[in-house]
């Protein structure tokens, strides 16, 4: 990947659409839909990040986040869902290894939408974004340990499982261990001429 092609397209960041879904930049209005999920202690158990404690906080995280955009430096879509036109967590890229061409995804979703599907069907979409349009070699996400539904979400998305690194990460102030699993190019490639078949 060439470092101006993938900057260039982050700063004008991208609106895509799914079933349910408008995936779009983050926006100062959002304030309120991200703080009720952000200050939830459900939505943080297995990510690296605390609660939000103050609209102010996430106000400020999301005034961060803007300045990002105009860099081409934040790479994650806010989720709207169309039938509330609620914004109801992020997914996109947490890395991006131009060297290597991998790009490592991530998602959050608010609690009171945990078990609809939702990641599956972002995550996806940022899966063929990063393979059509970004051209990657490897898609990668990385999940602590006891987080199940994050890796039946990477093995929906046809992931596969690659194991876990025993306390490979400080969080939290504890040492834990990651689980990770990838797909590669050629395997989307192969599966979604599987699917048009």
């Amino acid at each position: 990947m060439k470092i101006n092609f993938v900057s260039k397209i982050f700063s004008k960041m991208p609106a895509m659409e799914t079933e349910r879904l408008v995936l779009r930049a983050i926006k100062r209005c959002d304030v309120v839909d991200m703080f009720e999920y952000s200050s939830n202690p459900k939505t943080c158990q297995y990510l690296l990040w605390n609660v939000h404690k103050t609209p102010k906080y996430t106000q400020d995280y999301i005034d961060l986040i803007i300045s990002k955009y105009k860099s081409g430096d934040y790479n994650d879509w806010a989720l709207i869902y169309k039938e509330n036109q609620k914004m109801i967590g992020t997914c996109g890229f947490t890395r991006i290894d131009k060297e290597n061409s991998v790009v490592e995804i991530g998602y959050v979703i608010n609690p009171d939408y945990w078990g609809m599907g939702i990641a599956t069907e972002a995550a996806s979409k940022v899966i063929s974004f990063a393979f059509e349009e970004l051209k990657v070699n490897r898609v990668e996400a990385k999940f602590l340990f006891g987080n199940s539904a994050s890796l039946a979400v990477t093995k929906k998305i046809g992931m596969k499982f690659e194991g876990y690194q025993r306390e490979a990460m400080f969080v939290k102030g504890k040492f834990k261990t990651i689980g990770i699993s990838s797909i590669l190019r050629r395997e989307y490639l192969f599966d979604k001429k599987y699917e048009n078949e």
